[in-house]
Parts: structure tokens; C-alpha cells; sequence
């Protein structure tokens, strides 16, 4: 088991939580008050549950990963890539249109998690490539 990409499973449950016990009455339901059409209504509930979804199947393949070693580099890449390609959307839209990082700071968590799974997922020398490494014993 790799505790490294576990960890950052474990914050993509997080994150996961936050999303619908927070974001729902935060953003979600706001956005439904706001009196769209019921055709964008649909669309924001679509995508908001789309979202959950992605974030919780995301979580899982984390810990996929972390258990699963033939699967990791790909299972961190994808995971990493796409929470990467988040944090740059709310890095992006946030300095654009709000002019600060601090009103959507949900990137900071896709970076942390990225940083944490590519930790465990970077290669390390195995003990008997150190002791070769280390040349002959005398």
C-alpha cells in the first residue's frame, strides 16, 4: 500500500464531502433560486452532478492506485492531470473575472492532491538498486 497516493485519496473523499455538503446549499441550490429556465436549470444540475461524480470516481481510482501497483502512473497521471487542468480553471477564472485567488480557493486542495499522489507515485530506488548503486561490498 502506498501511503502517499492513500492520503491523497483520502483528501479527494474530502473534497468529494465539501462538494455536496457544502457546495449543494452554497452553490448548487442558489443557482437553481436564481430563476433560470428549467432547460438551464437542468443543465446546472446535470453538470453539478456530473461533477460529483467525476470527484468521486476520481477519489476511488486514487485509492485504486494506492493499493494496486501495476495501475498506479496511470491512474495518478489521469487523476492528477485532470485536477491539475481544475486547479488552472479556478486559478484562471478566479484572477479574470474576480480578480483575486482567495474567493475560489478550491484550487488549492486539486494542487495539494496532485502534489501528495505524485509524491507516491515518483519512483524510488528498490533496496537492491541502492545496494548497487553503492558499488561492491569490500
Amino acid at each position: 500500500m502506498n501511503r502517499w497516493i492513500l492520503a491523497s485519496s483520502l483528501l479527494s473523499f474530502a473534497v468529494v464531502s465539501v462538494h455536496v455538503f457544502a457546495g449543494g446549499p452554497d452553490v448548487h441550490d442558489p443557482l437553481l433560486a436564481a430563476g433560470a429556465s428549467a432547460t438551464l436549470n437542468t443543465y446546472v444540475s446535470v453538470l453539478w452532478h456530473a461533477t460529483t461524480a467525476v470527484l468521486l470516481v476520481d477519489a476511488v481510482a486514487l485509492f485504486v492506485a494506492a493499493v494496486h501497483r501495476g495501475s498506479r502512473a496511470a491512474l495518478v497521471g489521469i487523476v492528477t492531470s485532470q485536477y491539475l487542468a481544475y486547479a488552472a480553471l479556478f486559478v484562471g477564472y478566479g484572477l479574470h473575472r474576480l480578480g483575486s485567488l482567495l474567493v475560489t480557493p478550491q484550487w488549492i486542495a486539486f494542487v495539494v492532491i496532485s502534489v501528495v499522489a505524485l509524491i507516491g507515485a515518483w519512483p524510488r530506488p528498490t533496496a537492491a538498486a541502492s545496494s548497487s548503486l553503492a558499488g561492491p561490498a569490500s
